[in-house]
């Protein structure tokens, strides 16, 4: 009887321990950790560092390119270059600060299989719907090919591109809506997986980190760089905190958890 009165103490002890892990806010990169040296944003190196100071994800901008390629870039010019009007070879001839060409979505996908960070895939908005249900369409299609599925959640701040990734990725993929203005219950009747917005969104309504922990949701805040506002979020049980500066907020996290 004592033995089994232990291992069920035990048992109770694990369930706890991983209901605390499992609670634990989560640090995803910003166009990976790019703060560093050697890297630049939205690089190669920015993924494979972000991996190796094991962060929960990696997040990365996409571009459709005029021929219907996917490259990974943040802005809408880059060095003069528009990457949804000129071709994958435009784009890929361009260098990254950190002297890398601009990536393609398929190099970032397979240097990924070499890593465990999750790959958090933002699409940006495109000038048209239709450009946009083409990049999810590929998207997709390149994630499932390169059986990353488990590993992959979506981002955007075009309403259209989270309706089609929740249309066209499997069941039960993360996809998020960025832009901030829908409250908890309108992200849960769309099919979203959680709130991702910006801090100064939850600090104006901090009642929906409750909401959506209340409708079974994730939430994510993004893009916090100060120490008191991660702090904020932590005492806040936010889900995942996008960050520049993901070695501080592991710092902070640790701390908080001695």
């Amino acid at each position: 009887m004592k033995l089994k009165k232990l291992l069920l103490t035990s048992a109770l002890f694990l369930a706890a321990y991983s209901t605390m892990q499992a609670q634990q806010t989560q640090v995803i990169a910003h166009r990976g950790f790019w703060q560093t040296t050697g890297s630049a944003q939205n690089s190669i190196a920015a993924l494979t560092k972000a991996d190796s100071i094991h962060c929960y994800g990696s997040e990365l901008d996409v571009w459709l390119t005029v021929d219907n390629q996917l490259v990974v870039n943040h802005d809408d010019i880059f060095k003069g270059v528009i990457p949804q009007d000129a071709t994958a070879a435009v784009c890929t001839a361009v260098r990254l600060d950190n002297g890398e060409p601009m990536p393609t979505l398929r190099q970032y996908v397979l240097k990924s299989r070499e890593l465990s960070t999750r790959l958090i895939v933002e699409l940006k908005p495109h000038r048209t719907p239709e450009q946009e249900t083409r990049a999810v369409q590929g998207i997709v299609r390149m994630i499932h090919d390169y059986d990353l599925e488990g590993r992959v959640e979506y981002i955007s701040f075009s309403l259209h591109a989270v309706k089609e990734f929740i249309r066209l990725a499997p069941a039960g993929t993360p996809v998020y809506y960025l832009n901030g203005d829908l409250a908890p219950k309108a992200l849960k009747d769309l099919g979203c997986a959680g709130a991702d917005y910006a801090l100064t969104v939850f600090r104006q309504q901090p009642q929906w980190i409750k909401e959506c922990h209340a409708l079974g949701m994730k939430v994510n805040a993004w893009t916090v760089n100060n120490a008191k506002d991660m702090q904020w979020l932590i005492e806040h049980n936010v889900d995942y905190i996008t960050t520049n500066e993901p070695l501080l907020l592991q710092q902070i996290l640790q701390e908080n958890k001695q």
